[in-house]
C-alpha cells in the first residue's frame, strides 16, 4: 500500500495495525521515502520457498523478469 507522508502521520495508529498483515510505503512528493514493515514476517523464510517455482527448462530473461516486476507495481 502507498501512502503519503502526511496521510501516514495523521493516521499513524491505522497504519501501524495495517503494517501488521501488508508492507506500508510512505511517499513525499511523489517519491517512496519510507517502507514500514511487519517485524514478524520472515521474508528470507518467504523468498527461499519460492525458489524452484519457476521450471528450469522456461527461459526468461532478465529484461522480461524486470519488465513483469514493474508491470505489478
Amino acid at each position: 500500500m502507498f501512502v503519503t507522508a502526511t496521510e501516514f502521520k495523521t493516521n499513524l495508529g491505522k497504519y501501524l495495525e495495517m503494517a501488521r498483515k501488508q508492507d506500508i510505503f510512505i511517499t513525499k512528493n511523489g517519491k517512496n521515502i519510507a517502507r514500514l514493515t511487519s517485524p514478524t514476517v520472515n521474508k528470507l523464510a518467504v523468498l527461499d520457498s519460492l525458489v524452484g517455482i519457476v521450471p528450469a527448462d522456461d527461459v526468461t530473461d532478465d529484461e522480461t523478469i524486470r519488465e513483469e516486476r514493474l508491470a505489478r507495481q
